[in-house]
């Protein structure tokens, strides 16, 4: 009967990339209205298998796929995104495909935007009608307020908090007339909490108005609440395939990386790290003074710390209260004053390559946009930054009268790396825009880690890496740190991970310090602190 059809049918879906299978024989069905939680490690296949059902022309430059994909019983093959568009499909991605100079409304109503008779149309026709704007920024009104939050049709997507930007992505997709089923790829991974409970109700609520989902995210506890049936994919094979209330958080993540991964990790990491943060000397290496950044979204306004040299300083915060601006202040890539010395000399303010040679290091969170070159291979990636800071991974030819790259040196050292942090990719040479997004982040690390610095700013670490893949990067960064004596800041907006690693956990409120605790003290100061009031104990 037809009502038995689902909506979208994947049979036997394979897909293989120059002779290396990253998909075999992935099959699952999806209904009207449902919500399907799609759970997998970085590389597990889950965004090869989401572009191939998007039309991602990588999929038909590479050799197309196999299998077959059905829509209400009917085989399709889209060959651009364009397609799956105009089928009803609509994609919500990790990274953003925002007009930064454009308005809420303008990304919003992008390629479809209203237009209106204007007074040159009864001379000229239809091509000199002009924009209806109030119309556009009504519908984009509707579309925001579907979701339930509150932004301003017509600021700027360059002014934006974080938050903000992945809502408006969010509205562009929910306000096509006809969509059916919406892929979101970590909606929530940019989210304050309470934004994340905001999204979560509007996603259930589009369920219910009868457009399917299909929601892929590491945090297990979100899939959980908000999923009907979970699907896993481990190494690129459909693995299990069940109803939320025939699981739990513990079995998900077991069945994605093969082992039980749980929250005891974390909290076991925490009471080994308590002993020895009570060892560090008062020898303080970074020395902040009323610093202030000028960062659209999270505008740092006075902020003062001190870090030790050797401890792991984390830096915490609700989004948009300053925390991501303080490293990318210090580091160059915003305007920013006050006042920053480092192991008693002071830094240059706004001059980035003054700050590495003082053997300062970067990871931002913006790991496309300024970690990586998306386009060069993972060894050039890795040691780009020390070649062209230190004048490492250079052999000198004819007296040193120039140099070249020394290939053989830059492979040794990606391969070191790609071993050190469990890194899935073919090999040194793959390129980096084709890795799944949990290991580019990890090449980000390695690539900081080729640097050597004495100082190391860790911006939002483990931002979209699986269960699993969490656990290797925060395992990674403590033991970098202990033998290597380097001293970390990590910004982070999970608080139960810096309260895992970090020696200290300074929390950003307002564009400011509201405080700052050791890690084994209570949730609720750690929320008291978030809230901007003051809590016990706490150091200023």
């Amino acid at each position: 009967m037809e009502e038995d059809i689902p909506l979208l049918r994947l049979k036997g879906v394979t897909k293989d990339f120059a002779g290396t299978v990253v998909l075999e024989d992935v099959s699952f069905d999806l209904r009207k209205g449902e919500i399907l939680g799609l759970v997998g490690e970085n590389g597990a296949g889950k965004t090869t298998l989401m572009s191939i059902l998007f039309g991602m022309p990588v999929i038909a430059a590479t050799g197309g796929y196999g299998g077959s994909i059905q829509l209400d019983g009917r085989e399709v093959h889209f060959s651009s995104p364009f397609d799956a568009l105009d089928a009803g499909i609509g994609m919500v991605h990790q990274e953003f495909s925002l007009i930064p100079g454009f308005t809420t409304t303008e990304n919003i109503m992008l390629n479809r935007e209203l237009s209106k008779a204007g007074p040159m149309v009864y001379l000229f026709g239809d091509r000199m009608s002009v924009l209806d704007r109030m119309a556009m920024k009504k519908r984009a009104g509707a579309a925001i307020q579907r979701l339930g939050v509150d932004i301003d049709p017509g600021m700027k997507v360059s002014e934006m908090p974080v938050g903000h930007k992945q809502f408006t992505e969010i509205a562009r997709e929910i306000d096509r007339d006809n969509v059916r089923l919406l892929v979101f790829d970590e909606p929530t991974a940019v989210l304050t909490e309470s934004e994340a409970d905001i999204l979560l109700k509007a996603i259930r609520e589009l369920a219910a108005s009868g457009i399917a989902i299909i929601f892929i995210s590491h945090r297990l506890q979100e899939v959980m609440d908000i999923c009907d049936r979970v699907v896993t994919l481990r190494d690129g094979r459909t693995i299990r395939d069940v109803p939320v209330s025939r699981t739990n958080v513990s079995d998900i993540a077991a069945s994605m990386v093969g082992r039980t991964v749980t929250a005891e990790h974390l909290k076991k990491q925490a009471e080994l790290n308590a002993a020895e943060t009570d060892k560090l000397p008062d020898d303080y290496v970074l020395d902040v003074r009323k610093l202030w950044v000028d960062m659209p979204g999270e505008t740092v306004r006075d902020v003062s710390f001190k870090v030790r040299r050797g401890e792991i300083f984390g830096i915490g915060g609700l989004a948009g209260q300053g925390k991501l601006g303080v490293p990318n202040g210090i580091m160059g890539l915003y305007p920013a004053g006050g006042e920053a010395s480092f192991d008693g000399r002071p830094l240059e303010m706004g001059n980035a390559a003054s700050v590495l040679k003082e053997g300062l290091a970067f990871v931002s969170e913006d790991r496309r946009g300024v970690g990586l070159l998306l386009d060069e291979s993972l060894d050039w990636n890795i040691c780009f930054s020390a070649m062209q800071v230190k004048g490492e991974y250079l052999k000198p030819f004819l007296g040193g009268l120039f140099k070249l790259r020394d290939e053989k040196a830059m492979r040794a050292n990606a391969d070191k790396y790609i071993d050190m942090l469990a890194i899935k990719c073919t090999g040194a040479r793959q390129k980096a825009k084709e890795l799944s997004g949990g290991n580019q982040q990890k090449v980000c690390l390695a690539k900081a880690f080729s640097l050597k610095p004495k100082l190391l700013f860790v911006s939002e670490p483990t931002r979209g890496i699986d269960v699993g893949a969490k656990a290797i990067v925060l395992d990674t960064l403590r033991k970098y740190n202990r033998e290597n004596g380097t001293t970390i800041v990590m910004v982070s907006s999970e608080l139960e991970e810096l309260r895992s690693v970090c020696d200290r956990v300074a929390i950003v409120s307002g564009g400011k310090v509201a405080g700052i605790l050791p890690p084994r003290e209570a949730p609720e100061k750690f929320a008291m602190l978030m809230s901007g009031l003051s809590a016990e104990g706490a150091e200023k």
